[in-house]
């Protein structure tokens, strides 16, 4: 196990109605000017804008709003947020949606103290030292961004979609209320599933040795995930089952499951290139680029794969050529994607051979690599994408 120092500080606020003391948290947490940061008009309609607007008022608060924001959120929101965060003086944002608007938000608040282009963190030419406070409430269980200190922000010009971490990045509090997540379309429900077990798998491939706690941990969340996102599906008003969905997405991306391990995050950065090219879901393009990843890696580490197909997916061990279970595990993934509703192959959704050099070189791998479990050149991505097309 490697060393790490592993710090948490979200308060986590859970369960029925809770969007109703989001006034009071924010009250407490010293804000007294909001941006209210939100997506479609699903906030709205379902009366959940009302009932925060009302909470923030009760706590004697001013506020200014922002919405259209859309799934892989653009740069152009986050330029109009921070100028709007400026010019009305605005010391608190509140994210209410998914990991869109999430995102968004944290890419809004560290932009607003910085005197350079905020891309400049997303392009790596800078590191965020100062933000303003973020806090959420969440609308889909997916992306993690209620717990973690990422952001994934889409460039519209040049198409270019990247991801961008710091500690500071991490929100205030978060209400997290499974109730908000009942009205979500089944396809939304199976895409962010798929997200949560995706942040599991780049932490759990990994050359780390020794790691029995997170393994186990990471094991666990994905029978979690296995066993209720069916009961989601079958039931959308399962209260039980979007609550373990829920939780389980945060903690499968706040890093709990993957200290003291090297990372790989190379789907996610391979997925980022189908999604900013095809407008596709993350989480539909994660069910597609996961499998063939593991198909291309599998060779690397033959009983790391063997051991998901047997503690997870129920596979019985061949231990005279465990390549089989190990292949096994995968068939079975594919096969959960494929009853959850999901595509598991980029024809599934207009993908096409012509266009794999052109999502290959964009990634910018260049003559390096990408990945740690297995370091990725572009020929190496170019082949993972071609196991994915059909």
């Amino acid at each position: 196990m490697n060393n790490f120092i592993f710090q948490s500080p979200t308060k986590f606020i859970f369960g029925r109605d809770t969007e109703n003391t989001v006034g009071d948290s924010l009250a407490q947490s010293g804000a007294k000017q909001v941006l209210i940061h939100y997506g479609g008009g699903s906030a709205e309609a379902s009366g959940l804008l009302g009932r925060v607007r009302s909470s923030l008022l009760r706590a004697g608060l001013t506020f200014v709003e922002l919405g259209g924001v859309e799934a892989n959120p653009k740069d152009t929101k986050v330029y109009e947020g921070i100028e709007l965060c400026r010019r009305e003086k605005v010391d608190f944002i509140l994210a209410v949606g998914g990991g869109s608007v999430i995102d968004s938000a944290k890419a809004i608040a560290v932009g607003v103290p910085y005197e350079g282009d905020f891309w400049d963190f997303f392009s790596g030419r800078a590191r965020a030292v100062k933000t303003i406070p973020v806090a959420t409430i969440l609308t889909i269980a997916a992306a993690g961004s209620e717990g973690s200190e990422s952001a994934v922000i889409t460039k519209v010009d040049g198409s270019l979609k990247r991801g961008y971490s710091e500690e500071l990045m991490r929100p205030v509090f978060s209400i997290l209320n499974p109730q908000l997540t009942v009205t979500l379309p089944p396809f939304q429900t199976a895409a962010g599933a798929a997200d949560i077990m995706a942040h599991i798998f780049e932490r759990y491939f990994t050359n780390t040795p020794d790691v029995e706690v997170t393994d186990r941990l990471c094991e666990s969340l994905l029978l979690t995930l296995l066993h209720e996102v069916p009961r989601a599906l079958a039931d959308p008003g399962d209260y039980g089952a979007r609550a373990n969905i829920m939780w389980a997405g945060m903690v499968a991306h706040n890093n709990i499951v993957g200290v003291g391990r090297d990372q790989d995050w190379s789907s996610h950065a391979i997925e980022h290139e189908l999604s900013a090219f095809y407008g596709i879901t993350h989480g539909a393009g994660l069910a597609v680029i996961f499998p063939a990843w593991m198909k291309f890696t599998m060779s690397h580490d033959i009983m790391r794969f063997a051991r998901l197909a047997v503690n997870v997916f129920g596979c019985q061990m061949d231990f005279v050529a465990p390549e089989n279970t190990a292949a096994e595990g995968i068939a079975r993934l594919e096969a959960y994607f494929r009853d959850c509703g999901l595509p598991t192959r980029m024809v599934d959704f207009g993908g096409k051979a012509e266009d794999i050099p052109y999502l290959a070189e964009h990634l910018g791998a260049g003559d390096g690599t990408i990945g740690s479990f297995v370091p990725l050149r572009t020929s190496d991505i170019a082949k993972i994408y071609q196991i994915a097309l059909e």
